[in-house]
């Protein structure tokens, strides 16, 4: 293939492949395109599950990015509040490492078009969300930072002659030789996983597949978050810490929908109060920041609120009012589309699984524990949440870390060309309708036993069922690589919940209320998962 017609091609599951993969990039979301971006002019080649920018998290978020930019704001208050929210499990050095870089990272994105709000002076506008102790989150038009970095993104990603984007293809297997990373398996995205995966060989490789939260039933997430890096880099030997703490955020919008709409948090940082049914405010007695309490506590609260019938909502007609229309239009629209008008009545909320603070296990450059292999964003497992996320730093934490990645790489890039990769996929592979219903069935399945026993509160009884329920599973999805990986991270989840006989940041256990005095990270292989599931 020419230099003219490889370096700028937006390349389906139909084409054939000849040229040398430098640095291979699975997932599109915030996290692969900033990477991408940042490893200009090194080759790049970019995998994405469906069409550029769309099935991602990242154009889902609604927040926007922490940074302490305000005046009489420090990095060095970031990152305190970071490790205070994080339940003694924050990495207190990439927490001052990341909070300290904020301010490039948001240079970085005005300069590649992204429009964050400003005021009449021209100086970014800043909103304040849960456990922050001042108002340091950069936005876009209220709610739609995620959408709105992410077209600007997409845009220059589209117009840098070194990245080449590979689309409607997933990603379910990851090559290994020795100690070292040879490359992934891939196939298109209609077969599920199913059938024969094609390699994709490259000795970089960087995963950005971002989170787990559409293992369970109730989640903000889109479908493509379904943990698979974890379960991908496990299989070839890589360490995944903390994979029991998934954050579930308080204020999804209740209105049987899937994924569940997000009413992001700034709503809350601009007045919006937590009702039950007959209008009173259950988080003032339960936290003294009340609705601006860390997530795991406003989850919970809201979460017993609708376990006893007596309801919970976001009230933002008495206080933000129809402001709303204009600050928050995201959110205004996902309630109109659920029949719901939240200028005249109160939003309907439930938590449902948002983020999962643990991952593969990394260092300061996002790199694993093998050899050339990186990992970016949600999926990763940095240290900088610890049990806790503080809210807007995930977008922060991908882009600190795509560009520390990027960096790595370039100082270890290779003088001399690679072998040159030929590959040709039938994108006309499919999964049989019979198999496909199965395996939607089975899917169904394991995210409302995750929802059920693995979610908000957890007790022994619930996790030793959900083991019970994932060891009986499993025979069941031997034919696709996609669910075997779900089940495999769904593992991960429980074996670090069985395992943590406490209740620290978002993993509360009801039978093991109190947190133990010394603050341990969980650290697993997949020999670990495996002897966890032989136990009788």
């Amino acid at each position: 293939m020419g230099q003219k017609s490889r370096n700028k091609t937006k390349q389906s599951a139909t084409s054939s492949y000849d040229f040398q993969h430098e640095v291979i990039i699975v997932g599109a979301g915030l996290a692969g395109l900033f990477t991408a971006l940042k490893l200009s002019p090194l080759p790049t080649t970019i995998i994405a599950a469906k069409s550029l920018g769309s099935g991602t998290s990242s154009h889902w978020a609604q927040g926007g990015i922490a940074a302490a930019i305000g005046e009489g704001d420090k990095p060095e208050t970031h990152a305190t509040d970071t490790i205070n929210v994080g339940a003694g499990l924050v990495d207190e050095n990439i927490a001052h490492l990341v909070t300290k870089e904020a301010n490039d990272r948001i240079e970085d994105l005005l300069k590649y078009g992204v429009p964050f709000d400003k005021d009449l002076e021209g100086k970014l506008q800043l909103s304040k969300e849960a456990a922050h102790s001042t108002r340091r989150i950069v936005r876009v038009e209220g709610d739609r930072a995620g959408a709105a970095i992410m077209a600007a993104l997409i845009e220059t990603v589209k117009n840098t002659p070194s990245i080449r984007i590979i689309e409607q293809v997933e990603v379910h297997k990851l090559a290994k030789k020795d100690r070292s990373i040879e490359g992934v398996y891939i196939w298109p995205s209609a077969a599920k996983g199913t059938g024969e995966g094609t390699i994709l060989k490259g000795k970089k490789v960087i995963l950005a597949t971002g989170g787990c939260g559409y293992l369970f039933s109730k989640t903000t997430n889109p479908n493509m978050a379904r943990g698979e890096g974890i379960a991908m880099a496990a299989q070839i030997g890589a360490v995944i810490s903390d994979p029991e703490f998934i954050q579930f955020h308080p204020t999804a919008i209740d209105a049987e929908l899937d994924p569940a709409p997000l009413a992001t948090e700034a709503l809350r940082g601009e007045g919006a109060h937590l009702v039950n049914k007959k209008g009173e405010r259950f988080m003032v007695d339960i936290h003294e920041s009340a609705e601006l309490a860390p997530r795991d506590i406003v989850a919970r609260a809201v979460d017993r609120e609708l376990k006893s019938g007596r309801g919970a909502y976001l009230d933002c007609v008495n206080t933000i009012g129809r402001a709303m229309k204009d600050h928050f239009p995201t959110v205004v629209k996902k309630c109109k589309e659920a029949g719901i008008d939240p200028l005249k009545e109160p939003i309907p909320i439930a938590p449902a699984a948002h983020f999962q603070m643990g991952g593969i296990v990394t260092d300061a450059n996002g790199r694993s524990t093998i050899d050339g292999l990186w990992a970016c964003g949600e999926v990763a497992s940095t240290g900088l949440h610890g049990g806790n996320r503080l809210a807007s730093n995930s977008l922060l934490e991908a882009v600190v870390f795509a560009n520390r990645i990027a960096a790595d790489i370039h100082n270890q890039a290779s003088r001399r060309p690679q072998e040159a990769t030929s590959i040709n996929i039938d994108n006309e592979q499919t999964i049989s309708p019979k198999l496909d219903e199965k395996l939607n069935k089975s899917i169904k399945a394991i995210r409302e036993m995750m929802f059920q026993n693995v979610g908000v509160e957890r007790d022994k009884k619930g996790l030793e069922e959900a083991k019970k329920f994932l060891k009986d599973l499993e025979p069941e999805i031997l034919e696709s690589e996609k669910a075997k990986n779900m089940c495999l991270t769904a593992k991960f989840i429980l074996t670090g919940a069985i395992n943590r006989l406490e209740s620290r940041g978002s993993h509360y256990r009801t039978d093991k209320t109190e947190k133990i005095k010394t603050a341990k990270r969980t650290y697993l292989k997949l020999d670990d998962i495996e002897n966890e599931f032989n136990k009788s």
